[in-house]
């Protein structure tokens, strides 16, 4: 029998977006309701291509829920995909364990596996599909569940659902490991995997697959986020489609000013970079990280304050440019004179220079201790420019020693 599924995972419904919280340009109704509208799109698409079931490998939520609306719009969600006899198919992840949630809705529409031991769902079996998973017990499950999952069942189309942190995903904590060979092995004809935040195709003989998460939700999430369509025909797997279904799009943009002759012209060049970013994704909002780069005779007017504001500046003036937010600006330019004969010099300025070059290559994690969050706590609102301290606050001492070496750079050529 031919037929199509859905396949989606990891929905963190109701997870903020981290990054874009302080910014007060951001509008806040769309960043909250972001993984609300993506859920929305995905049942929309399940809808459209009229599929047969839908499969949710793990992590809906994205932890308890603050409040009973959380599960109140994911049950309103899937009730549409009931009215139109589409079953959903669910297993727990590490962010919603069976020992996280002590909010609990009933949900009809949902089958979700259960997390005592892997079984087989025969419920489709009119259509030719079995089946098979396990949901989370607890966050942390530090062996290869997929080994005690069931035997296919023979004359049927196995589907085994698994919430895997598979083998060498860095940015990714390890649960239920698993050998991607093994699971080639195990005799089923699709693993539909969650837990791994972008869309990887592991195996195509049998189809392993990550769909990713629905909604970026910071800037470590960039490009399309979305689920997968599985079209099986012949009891094959013959197409594995990606759609985008973010309402919201991260990215991270480089910037070369090396060409740039001043102030003006770096600022007009990272206008036009910005405005191509942005019709790249239309008519998606965009949040963007800026890393500007490169020797440049602009670099001492960068490095002086308002670089942030002054690029917000150029971003309002695009027609487009109310979806564009900066998430950060990295300044990492440097004076287009040669530093090298600079770097030699034995005043203090040029000491200095040298020691925080060695700190930017290997920074120690805690080397200002406490001291930026205290700071950022007492002097945020009268600093002129305070996003460097507040990057120090949230950990981030490789940008905050970019920030001070150019600086420092910029001085230096000023007084060579």
């Amino acid at each position: 029998m031919d037929f199509k599924f859905l396949h989606a995972a990891d929905l963190h419904l109701d997870s903020p977006l981290r990054g874009l919280e302080a910014d007060p340009e951001a509008p806040v109704e769309v960043i909250r309701s972001a993984t609300r509208r993506a859920l929305g799109r995905m049942v929309d698409l399940a809808l459209s291509e009229q599929v047969a079931f839908v499969i949710i490998a793990g992590d809906i939520y994205d932890g308890d829920w603050p409040d009973f609306g959380t599960g109140m719009f994911f049950a309103a969600q899937m009730r549409r995909l009931h009215t139109a006899d589409i079953p959903v198919f669910a297993i727990r992840g590490n962010h919603d364990a069976a020992n996280r949630m002590t909010r609990s809705l009933r949900m009809p529409d949902v089958t979700i596996f259960d997390h005592k031991h892997a079984h087989t769902i025969r419920s489709l079996e009119a259509l030719g599909v079995a089946l098979h998973g396990q949901s989370f017990a607890e966050p942390a499950v530090p062996n290869d569940l997929s080994r005690d999952y069931p035997a296919p069942i023979p004359g049927l189309f196995n589907i085994g659902i698994l919430h895997t942190s598979a083998a060498g995903y860095s940015g990714h904590e390890t649960y239920a490991p698993c050998d991607v060979n093994r699971l080639r092995s195990h005799g089923y004809d699709y693993w539909a995997l969650g837990h791994i935040h972008s869309f990887e195709i592991l195996s195509r003989d049998p189809y392993v697959v990550f769909p990713g998460n629905l909604q970026g939700r910071h800037i470590g999430e960039t490009g399309p986020k979305g689920a997968c369509i599985v079209s099986v025909q012949d009891g094959q797997v013959s197409a594995v489609e990606h759609h985008p279904l973010d309402v919201l799009r991260w990215a991270n943009l480089t910037i070369d000013l090396s060409a740039a002759t001043d102030e003006a012209d770096a600022l007009a060049r990272t206008q036009t970079a910005m405005d191509a970013a942005l019709q790249a994704v239309a008519p998606l909002p965009l949040a963007l990280r800026l890393s500007l780069i490169g020797a440049t005779a602009a670099h001492t007017a960068l490095a002086s304050s308002g670089l942030r504001e002054k690029i917000l500046h150029e971003a309002h003036a695009l027609p487009d440019g109310a979806r564009l937010w900066l998430e950060a600006v990295r300044l990492q330019t440097r004076p287009a004179a040669d530093l090298a004969s600079l770097r030699q010099r034995a005043d203090h300025l040029g000491q200095l220079l040298a020691e925080i070059d060695a700190l930017v290559a290997t920074p120690e994690p805690d080397l200002l201790g406490d001291w930026p969050a205290t700071m950022w706590g007492k002097l945020r609102d009268g600093l002129p420019d305070p996003h460097a301290l507040q990057a120090a606050s949230t950990g981030d001492i490789a940008d905050l020693l970019q920030r001070a070496r150019a600086t420092l750079e910029a001085a230096l050529a000023e007084q060579g």
